[in-house]
């Protein structure tokens, strides 16, 4: 088998929450972080013990290591990419560097700690490897997140999957940018929605999001992924317009929603960090859009919003 790629982040350790959900932004597997700031504190409090390895207490406690790991199926070049823009950005400083690590069980560890998930009030998240749970009159949603960014444990997907739950219902359509493993408008068609258009960059997503559909009972034309950029490859006008990506691309993305968005629609928006908000904010009022509702979870927001009624 190949050889996944091991990437550390090094930050200062009052970033290391910042910087941790940042990454796991970009996988949502195999992550893990050294932080030795609060070392003795911790070891007294959750281990009982005051007697600590001399290694550990030689390591740098002003900075923190965050470790992701990428599938030999997935470029470094891009997880670095977005990293590197992401924290400078939220003005975090950093050092990446990356090596190879044998495959051992990386592929696989990360999904023990990915259970059965209920979302909301009427979703529940399964993974496909599960098969014990217990649905309790929820609509089920049986997801393989693959190497797509997805699997509804992040609390972006999580605020967008609970606002999803507001709106979908009969006839509704669906628009999803930027749709990762397809959870976002597969939860939808759950839900009730009569179809469900995605978009995402990254062929693999696109792949991911059929499979993922198809286990749930749903094929085209009911249910697409299209490979593009942004919108460039959507047309008609929509009901429910979703996008769980950051804020950067939210605000670009602000410039053109209006022109896929039926009468009385509203659009999701999620993945934009608290220290963006005015940024994204400023973006809805400039191109004629009005925040109906405003969610907040671990730092990260979601906004719902309509076009302004005099627009």
């Amino acid at each position: 088998m190949s050889d996944w790629t091991e990437i550390r982040i090094t930050v200062p350790a009052a970033d290391v929450d910042r910087a941790g959900d940042i990454a796991n932004m970009a996988v949502p597997y195999g992550i893990y972080i050294e932080d030795y700031s609060s070392l003795e504190q911790e070891a007294l409090e959750i281990a009982h013990i005051d007697l600590i390895d001399e290694e550990l207490l030689a390591k740098d406690r002003s900075k923190a290591v965050v470790h992701i790991y990428i599938s030999p199926e997935e470029n470094p070049a891009e997880a670095v990419a977005f990293l590197e823009e992401r924290y400078a950005a939220e003005n975090i400083d950093f050092v990446i560097d990356e090596k190879l690590c044998k495959n051992s069980e990386w592929e696989n560890n990360w999904k023990k700690y990915f259970k059965p998930m209920p979302v909301g009030d009427k979703l529940l998240i399964r993974p496909v490897w599960e098969d014990e749970y217990d649905a309790q009159g929820r609509a089920v949603l049986h997801l393989e997140p693959g190497l797509a960014f997805g699997s509804g444990t992040h609390d972006t997907t999580r605020l967008c999957l609970e606002t999803v739950e507001e709106y979908a219902g009969k006839g509704k359509t669906v628009l999803d940018v930027g749709c990762g493993s397809g959870i976002l408008s597969i939860a939808a068609m759950l839900l009730g929605c009569e179809s469900a258009q995605g978009v995402d960059i990254d062929a693999l997503a696109v792949k991911t999001a059929f499979e993922n559909a198809q286990g749930n009972g749903f094929t085209p034309p009911q249910i697409n992924y299209v490979q593009g950029n942004l919108t460039d490859k959507i047309s008609g006008k929509y009901d429910i317009i979703l996008a769980n990506i950051v804020a950067d691309i939210v605000i670009k993305l602000c410039d053109d929603v209006k022109k896929y968005m039926k009468p009385g629609a509203v659009f999701i928006t999620s993945g934009i960090i608290l220290p963006r908000e005015d940024e994204v904010l400023a973006a809805f009022e400039r191109c004629g859009l009005t925040v109906i509702d405003r969610h907040e979870s671990g730092g990260w927001l979601c906004f719902e919003t309509k076009v302004k009624e005099d627009e």
